[in-house]
Order: structure tokens, then sequence, then C-alpha cells
């Protein structure tokens, strides 16, 4: 199988050869994530700021979810992405309108990748793992089963990232590749930061920058919270005749799964 990605030393020039193509097949659940624009904006909604309510109980309760918002917004995540990585991935997005999807969008798709990674760590974190299917990799269920079974309850709750809880998300590497059977693929690795409040010892992730901070105003007890990473590999085939989805081929969790 031959492979280009953003880690490659200029032999690109082949990339042209390829095709794009259709399909009018049905989509799985994973490729919605990644490409419903209404459910990206139902989504952008619910995560938006509470809407003003109409009575007492209701502007209590809006004050409060309010409050809430602005205090998990003191916590600020900021990314420096490479510029030379930047730059590279950028190439490859342009490629892939320009010879396999002319819709597609990396903001988007960034969005869709949250959802997807908010959906399936919280089925990992649950153990469903009968779930997953139609969603990762039938070869890397069975791997990621074997390895939630090894972890302590509290390493499985850690992998659960809620949408709200994600702090930032950027592309890791894109690759183009094509098999000697002429197949064709596009993978997108996303990296994802997110806080969680499970309680996991210091030694559980030596080698890991790990953050703590402490959400909480005046009379509320505090809540410490701890920033981890994860990686999420998305796959899709574009051969002709082939169904267009998406799927998860790759899952790390810093220091959890690895």
């Amino acid at each position: 199988m031959r492979r280009w990605s953003t880690e490659d030393d200029g032999r690109k020039m082949a990339l042209p050869l390829l095709r794009c193509c259709s399909c009018n097949r049905p989509v799985s659940i994973l490729t919605r994530f990644l490409t419903s624009k209404p459910f990206l904006a139902t989504q952008s909604r619910r995560l938006g700021p509470v809407a003003s309510a109409v009575s007492d109980a209701r502007q209590y309760s809006s004050d409060s979810e309010r409050r809430r918002h602005e205090q998990k917004q003191k916590v600020v995540v900021v990314g420096i992405p490479n510029p030379f990585i930047w730059f590279r991935t950028r190439i490859y997005f342009f490629l892939i309108r320009a010879y396999f999807d002319k819709e597609f969008s990396i903001e988007e798709f960034t969005e869709g990748a949250k959802q997807a990674f908010s959906h399936v760590s919280r089925l990992l974190s649950q153990c469903q793992f009968e779930a997953l299917e139609g969603l990762v990799a039938k070869d890397l269920i069975g791997k990621l089963e074997e390895k939630c079974a090894q972890l302590p309850v509290s390493h499985q709750r850690a992998l659960s990232a809620e949408s709200d809880e994600i702090m930032y998300t950027t592309t890791g590497d894109v690759g183009i590749y094509y098999d000697d059977s002429g197949r064709k693929y596009v993978s997108i690795l996303m990296r994802f930061w997110y806080l969680t409040s499970a309680r996991l010892p210091d030694e559980s992730v030596e080698g890991a920058k790990i953050f703590q901070v402490v959400i909480g105003g005046e009379g509320e007890r505090p809540e410490t919270k701890r920033l981890l990473t994860a990686n999420y590999e998305f796959q899709r085939e574009f051969t002709q005749g082939v169904i267009p989805d998406w799927i998860i081929t790759r899952i790390e969790h810093s220091k959890l799964l690895d």
C-alpha cells in the first residue's frame, strides 16, 4: 500500500492521479456526526448562551446556569500549532476538496469530530463495546475491550469527554493513500484536550503534563478537574461503489489507552 501524509518528504506529485468519486448509498451514524449541518447547528445552539426566562423560576435557573457557564469559561487552553504542520495540512485539505469531496470543510469536520469523540469516549467509559460497531473499526474494538477490562473504574470514567468539557481540538496529521488494487483512502488524526473530574492518582499519568483547575464560586464547593489528551483517527474510503462512511481506526487516551 502506498501512502502520502503530512509527514512525507515531497512525493506528492502523484496525487493528481487520484480521481474523485460519488456514491449515493446510505451513510452511517458517524458520517452524520461529521457531515450533517443541521446536526452541527443543533449542537451549536445547545451549547450557546442560556436563553432569557419568562418567569421568576426560569430566570433563577437561567442565572444559575449562566454563572456556571462563566465559571467554566475561566478555564482557557491556548494551543499554538506548528506553522509548518498547519501549512501542510491545509494543502491536504485542498487536495481532499479537489479530488475527493468538493464540499469538505475542516471547520465542519472538526465540529463533527468533537461530537463523535464525545459519543465514542462515553461508550468506552461505560464498556458498551457492541454499540461501537459501525463507529470504530472491528479489529480495534477487540483491542479496546481487552485494554478497558484491565483499567480500574476511575480510569474508565476518565475516558469519557462531555462536549462542553472539550477545551481544545486540532488536526494532528492528514493522510491520502491507496493500495495496489486502487482503493483510495483519506485519514485525519484529531487531537483533543478535555477536562475530567475523575479521580486519578498522580503516578497513573507519569510522563504526561497534567493540569489541575479548581472550578467553583463563592458558597460553592470547589471542583477539581484535570486536563487530559486523546488522539482519534478518522478514516474514509473513497473508492467508487463503496459506502462513504467515516470510521475511527485509532484511539489513544494519554496514559489510559496507549
